[in-house]
């Protein structure tokens, strides 16, 4: 694609999408003894769409991109460029965003879970490649997909071969580290370990504690233990992950939390054994069930709490603090620290989807994407 999109700073300065700032409600407490700074939090509302329950969103090359997996029902793009008028545009095209069941998926997006921007500022598309909820991916579905922003153009395709991408499999999401990329499978309980320059792709921790689901710590929204069928807890094997800032650890988790860590050096190495691997795990954080995280360059994680619609920020230390606790966050998705500091959130409600409520939605549309200032109500040194 040859032409260049609608720059971020143009489509805000036009007022081009929806941006309502909202005042938070005051008189929250903080939970567990977490530090609570939501008094000094608004929500900003970026842009709304009844078309596509995103789940994920990326800044890059001056553009917003959103993403929704195809088994939730809407009609939208897979991926989507928010343009100037609020609308979303099929990106890198529609092409790409035509799949139908029987075509040929190598060049074409089957169910997206994740957007991430990796360090040289290329956008990276995960496609689970799997087109209904717990199905099995797709001939050539399963997939990554590096795009330049700035014109659309597909740097390179990579391949999640069966091996890899396996039946039951759900590949999640994906972060960076020198040429390594790990990505996290949600089904299968494993991490992946991709070598960017070569594109091979190795399962580890395959099925190991460290990456499975715990029963005793079940998904509770609203009160109500979240459930995929009759007396069946909803369990998600492991899901969110980081990067430490210096690149040595890489932080990772089953949704409904304990997060562990692993010395990346030993991630790299494909001669490292499998039980060398599994003892190499360490405890890192006893987290809650969480949407989605993010990590600044200071080593802080972001992170949604599912079971009070929070946003939190885990610093260094260990220290929690609450950042905004408020009903409109209702299952707020995996977040994106912007160049100005700003945490955009995808606001994804897939609790309330049909198949959680015996085939009735409890969606509340419009959905909406948001942002918050995570430093609002701090002390600033020296004052």
């Amino acid at each position: 694609m040859g032409f260049m999109r609608p720059r971020l700073r143009q489509a805000f300065s036009k007022r081009g999408l929806r941006r309502i700032v909202i005042a938070v409600f005051t008189g929250f407490v903080g939970v567990c003894g977490h530090p609570d700074l939501s008094r000094a939090q608004t929500i900003r509302i970026e842009a709304t769409t009844n078309t596509i329950d995103w789940n994920a969103v990326a800044l890059a090359g001056g553009h917003v991109f959103v993403s929704g997996p195809r088994w939730t029902g809407f009609s939208g793009p897979a991926v989507g460029l928010l343009t100037e008028n609020g609308k979303i545009e099929p990106f890198p095209d529609a092409d790409w965003n035509g799949w139908q069941p029987g075509q040929n998926a190598t060049h074409r997006f089957v169910s997206v879970n994740a957007l991430h921007v990796a360090p040289d500022g290329t956008l990276w598309v995960v496609d689970t490649g799997t087109p209904s909820f717990g199905g099995p991916p797709v001939p050539r579905g399963a997939k990554l997909v590096r795009v330049d922003p700035a014109t659309g153009h597909v740097l390179r395709i990579y391949p999640l071969d069966p091996e890899i991408a396996k039946t039951g499999s759900y590949i999640d999401d994906i972060r960076f580290n020198g040429r390594h990329a790990y990505l996290t499978d949600a089904g299968k309980a494993a991490l992946i370990v991709l070598d960017i320059k070569t594109g091979q792709a190795r399962r580890v921790l395959d099925n190991d504690a460290s990456t499975r689901a715990r029963t005793d710590r079940p998904i509770v929204m609203g009160g109500h233990v979240l459930e995929n069928g009759p007396h069946q807890p909803f369990l998600v094997n492991v899901d969110p992950l980081e990067v430490s800032p210096d690149g040595k650890w890489l932080y990772f988790g089953p949704l409904e939390g304990p997060w562990s860590r692993i010395p990346t050096a030993l991630l790299d190495d494909p001669n490292v054994a499998s039980t060398d691997l599994s003892a190499a795990v360490q405890p890192w954080a006893d987290l809650p069930p969480i949407g989605g995280s993010a990590m600044d360059t200071a080593g802080n994680l972001y992170f949604t709490n599912l079971k009070d619609d929070g946003v939190y920020r885990r610093d260094v230390s260990g220290k929690i603090t609450k950042l905004i606790s408020d009903s409109r966050l209702h299952w707020a998705d995996a977040p994106c620290l912007a160049p100005d500091g700003r945490l955009w959130l995808p606001i994804a409600q897939l609790d309330r989807l049909p198949m959680f409520y015996q085939g009735q939605s409890r969606i509340i549309q419009p959905f909406l994407l948001v942002s918050i200032d995570p430093h609002a109500g701090q002390v600033k040194p020296g004052r």
